[in-house]
């Protein structure tokens, strides 16, 4: 295991293209020790030109990371000998390689983590054992292989990205697609499905709605059985009914700001500094979420509270003296119009915020920040598209300056790890993979969370990723928001069963297919607040948490599943848990 101290401060981004620093000076002391009276003056830091969006495809990075010397590890699953695919054909080791290869091949592959320490995938004593070799201990192996992708539905297992476009074809879960279009999806049972937990409605149909009046008027309508919304102040009495109920708890949600750091204004560390320290998050705080209930903003970063952060990391962010001293001491001086001028350019940066339209509170968030940081000197406008656009394609692209968004994390931190390590930042030289869609490069944040997926210790992996979060502040690559209660609201007059079950697992409503259907129609109809434009379950098309709950989660079986609690559990896929074997 490495070890390392920790620092309060590391220069960002190691961009291979060509940036000129100045080096700094200093005191020098002859050889009789004694030291030179006379002033010394520092030469001012050079003004540097940092990528723009155009420059964006040429920025590399120079970062690689070697795991900690082990001879690796052996994990055998035993696939049930009943679990079959919905035409009966079984399941075997052929499709965890596929999977594998899939995950760690595909150009624009969203996240190779982990499937980068595998060194094989192969059948054991019969097709139904899978044995997989990896080169080091990898902690978190019951994040692999969570959703299994059917090798015969694909022509190339290494290379995945032009299927899947609008339909998914395969099952191993208790529905099987049906149809897929902008309107709709529909599932039917699995007749192959082998468990014991079948679906007990004969169809299940989610369909897209285009805002939060449009949600409460389709359920109160009758039109949707359950919604799933992004909660709001008044939600609840906007969706009160005699017929419908509500339940509300907190999960793995969590909302934040994000700046994008591979090109554009956020390249520039010292600009980035300035904005960050100049956003009140305080009073935003009071103005946008304690109408939802809200008592503090989150203070971890992006991490909900827990064994992993101290909850103060990102606490005193706002310091708007700070930011004037900042600018101006690296030569910003504001133009006739009161914006921040860059001294590399001459220009004050154009910041695009980016959300996905027609979310009111994000709407709002906007509405209220943009003008106080117009006066605090920083041109921001709002650069607004629809969810697909959103999730789908700009994010993924790192198309954007400033994006605020809910992620959806999974109980384990090693998400961590291609959301913001260096080596998974999309560029041309990795065939655009990797989920680090803030384009943030900071060499040891990056060694500290590739150490955490490599610590077998609890504690000392926890320690691990909270120096990687202060890291994370120090950079003011993001700013951490308020945990979000999840909340779904149901007709009690047209669904029955375990609605409420598994509504802040991280998977959600994923035991959808044992509601039951109580007024007759014949299915069960959910709402969706976003709706994917792809059904890629590899690339860009997954960044969607509204993808991946509307199709991927309904129709790919795992080896482990979370659990309404946030832990893991082996699946009936499985006869039981694997077995793990250091080499």
């Amino acid at each position: 295991m490495k070890k390392r101290n920790k620092a309060t401060r590391v220069a960002a981004s190691l961009f291979a293209v060509s940036l000129i620093v100045a080096a700094c000076g200093g005191d020098d002391a002859d050889d009789s020790g004694d030291a030179d009276d006379s002033a010394v003056e520092e030469p001012a830091a050079e003004a540097v030109a940092y990528p723009t969006l155009a420059e964006c495809a040429d920025v590399t990075y120079d970062y690689t990371y070697t795991p900690p010397a082990s001879a690796g590890m052996t994990v055998t699953y035993d696939i049930a000998p009943e679990a079959v695919w919905e035409d009966g054909s079984a399941i075997t080791a052929a499709d965890f390689a596929a999977t594998w290869q899939a995950n760690l091949n595909t150009p624009g592959a969203l996240a190779t983590s982990g499937w980068d320490q595998i060194d094989s995938v192969e059948a054991g004593s019969s097709d139904k054992q899978v044995v997989v070799e990896f080169k080091s201990v990898y902690g978190p192996y019951k994040t692999l292989f969570d959703g299994l992708i059917k090798a015969a539905s694909v022509e190339n297992t290494s290379d995945i990205s032009a299927d899947f476009a609008d339909f998914l074809s395969f099952s191993g879960r208790p529905w099987k697609m049906k149809s897929w279009s902008p309107s709709q999806v529909v599932y039917v049972p699995n007749d192959k499905y082998w468990g014991d937990d079948k679906a007990v409605t004969k169809e299940l149909v989610m369909v897209p709605l285009a805002d939060q009046d449009t949600e409460v008027a389709a359920i109160k309508a009758g039109e949707i059985d359950f919604a799933y919304p992004q909660f709001y102040g008044g939600i609840e009495e906007a969706y009160a009914d005699p017929n419908i109920t509500l339940k509300k708890e907190f999960g793995g949600d969590f909302e934040g700001f994000y700046f994008q750091a591979k090109c554009g204004p956020f390249a520039n560390p010292i600009f980035r500094e300035a904005f960050s320290k100049s956003i009140d998050r305080d009073a935003l705080f009071q103005q946008i979420y304690v109408p939802l209930g809200g008592e503090s903003p989150l203070e971890c970063g992006p991490i909900i509270p827990g064994p992993f952060c101290d909850g103060d990391e990102f606490a005193g962010s706002y310091d708007p003296a700070a930011a004037e001293t900042l600018l101006t001491e690296n030569g910003w001086t504001k133009g006739g119009d009161g914006f921040w001028i860059d001294p590399a350019t001459g220009e004050a940066p154009d910041v695009r915020w980016i959300i996905n339209s027609g979310n009111v509170r994000r709407e709002n968030t906007q509405a209220y920040l943009i003008p106080l940081l117009t006066a605090a000197g920083f041109k921001v406008r709002a650069d607004n598209c629809d969810a697909a656009c959103y999730f789908q394609q700009r994010l993924p692209a790192l198309d954007y300056d400033m994006a605020m968004y809910i992620n959806t994390a999974p109980p384990d931190p090693s998400s961590l790890t291609p959301s913001f390590t260096c080596d998974a930042i999309p560029t041309a030289a990795n065939n655009n993979q990797g989920q680090n869609s803030s384009g943030w490069c900071n060499a040891e944040a990056s060694d500290l969370l590739h150490d955490a997926d490599f610590e077998p210790d609890a504690a000392t992996r926890a320690e691990l990723i909270k120096g990687a979060l202060r890291l994370m502040a120090a950079d003011s690559i993001m700013l951490p928001l308020f945990q979000f209660p999840k909340s779904g609201f149901w007709r009690t007059d047209k669904v029955g069963g375990p609605v409420d079950a598994e509504l802040r697992n991280y998977t959600s409503f994923i035991n959808n297919h044992l509601w039951t259907d109580l007024d007759g129609d014949g299915k069960i109809v959910i709402g969706a607040e976003q709706w994917p434009e792809c059904l890629n379950p590899v690339t860009e098309c997954a960044n969607s948490s509204w993808m991946v709950w509307t199709t991927i989660n309904q129709v790919l079986p795992g080896a482990f599943a979370t659990t309404n609690d946030g832990a893991y559990v082996v699946t009936n896929l499985l006869t039981g848990e694997p077995t793990v074997t250091l080499k």
